[in-house]
């Protein structure tokens, strides 16, 4: 079992990236009795003025300062990508245990310097925030771990949104830098799919689509993803905010929240009116902690959070995520299993963090740690490859 909130001294986390991601993951932490914020690291002055206020915090514009601080146990990483290699090399030299974004990095290499510092370090590291963390994906791993249903056989996951459409730094549009879904909205799909089937992949055929010239990353791609086990996936996902697939899913939200029907094109038409690219980077910024959270994270009923529709298909039965737990299809017809409430702003952060601190207090190893995050990541860019050469790529 992982630690509970109240068992050992409190995680004493730095946060560095006051970005969106920090500015969600420290909202989530504010009622966790198991952590306690003590510095973070941005460049933003606002994003830090507004932190040390609310936490009586240290706070910094130099990571080293950051890590230097013995108060410190723990930093979370949410950085632009292709800083997270040398800012996790500098947290493991230092001692400090880690949270980082996904993806872990943007190349194999970079992994295994993670890796390797992690080790030599002798601290925990836990990839984070991934959609495998949600409570119902969890609860739909354990129901086809525990063989009630017979073997799972197939998968079928796929995700429409706006993804594309969001004011976005220019890094993010650019592939090389780690832009587009592939680095960005990918690894929660396929760090799902290797939750629930407990094998590596063994393959990977996929076409990408990069539609849109003036926003000239992958906004779209399919795949055929065959597991070590047999079990084969389909995986979809588009970005491009036409088709929204939560009307599919009651018009709940990926943040567990209701959200106004439809509003299909709303992001293209909004980033229309936007004349620069430094215009649409001053509207990313904005997001920053100390501003209000997006609509979609604020107040309202809490449900289950959700990462489009994802169908496992059991000898015995179907499986899929419901509002409020799982649905579960027999040949006797459909019954709801149930799930853990959520927990936090969004269900699935606080999670991260719990694993972590199971980690450190080795009750438990970390599912999502280094060595995970890079098999994440190697089946991401088998992604990319298999679309270049119009071929299957073995892993």
């Amino acid at each position: 079992m992982p630690v509970t909130e109240s068992e050992g001294p409190p995680l004493r986390l730095g946060i560095v990236g006051l970005g969106l991601a920090g500015s969600i993951m420290t909202h989530n932490l504010r009622q966790h009795a198991g952590v306690k914020l003590v510095g973070a690291c941005d460049l933003n002055a606002s994003a830090l003025a507004a932190f040390a206020s609310d936490f009586d915090a240290f706070t910094t514009t130099d990571l080293n300062e950051l890590l230097a601080r013995p108060e410190l146990d723990a930093v979370y990483i949410a950085t632009p990508h292709q800083l997270h290699r040398q800012q996790a090399e500098l947290a493991a030299q230092a001692g400090k245990h880690i949270v980082v974004e996904k993806p872990l990095a943007l190349t194999l290499a970079d992994c295994d310097q993670i890796i390797a510092a992690v080790d030599a370090g002798g601290v925990k590291l836990v990839v984070g925030h991934t959609h495998s963390f949600d409570p119902a994906v969890a609860r739909m791993a354990e129901v086809i771990a525990s063989g009630e249903l017979g073997p799972l056989r197939m998968i079928n996951s796929f995700n429409y949104t706006n993804f594309l459409y969001r004011p976005r730094r220019p890094e993010e549009l650019d592939t090389a830098l780690g832009g587009g879904i592939i680095f960005n909205q990918v690894p929660h799909q396929i760090d799902s799919l290797r939750l629930l089937t407990g094998s590596p992949v063994r393959s990977v055929r996929a076409a990408t689509g990069i539609w849109d010239s003036d926003r000239p990353t992958e906004g779209a791609y399919q795949a055929f993803v065959g597991f070590e086990n047999g079990v084969s996936a389909t995986v979809t996902y588009s970005g491009y905010d036409y088709f929204d697939s939560d009307e599919l899913h009651g018009w709940i939200g990926e943040g567990g929240r209701v959200k106004s029907p439809g509003g299909w094109g709303a992001a293209r038409r909004q980033l229309a009116d936007v004349a620069t690219a430094t215009a649409e980077q001053a509207m990313r910024q904005s997001a920053g902690y100390g501003a209000p959270l997006p609509a979609a994270l604020g107040d309202g009923d809490q449900f289950q959070p959700h990462f489009g529709t994802t169908i496992a298909s059991c000898e015995g039965g179907d499986l899929r995520a419901s509002t409020e737990g799982l649905y579960c299809y027999r040949a006797g017809g459909r019954s709801e299993i149930s799930v853990p409430a959520p927990r936090g702003v969004i269900p699935g952060w606080c999670e991260v963090i719990d694993e972590l601190r199971a980690a450190i207090h080795g009750q438990a190893d970390a599912t999502h740690d280094a060595r995970w995050g890079r098999e994440t990541l190697r089946v991401c860019l088998a992604i990319l490859e298999s679309a270049k050469i119009n071929q299957e790529v073995s892993l």
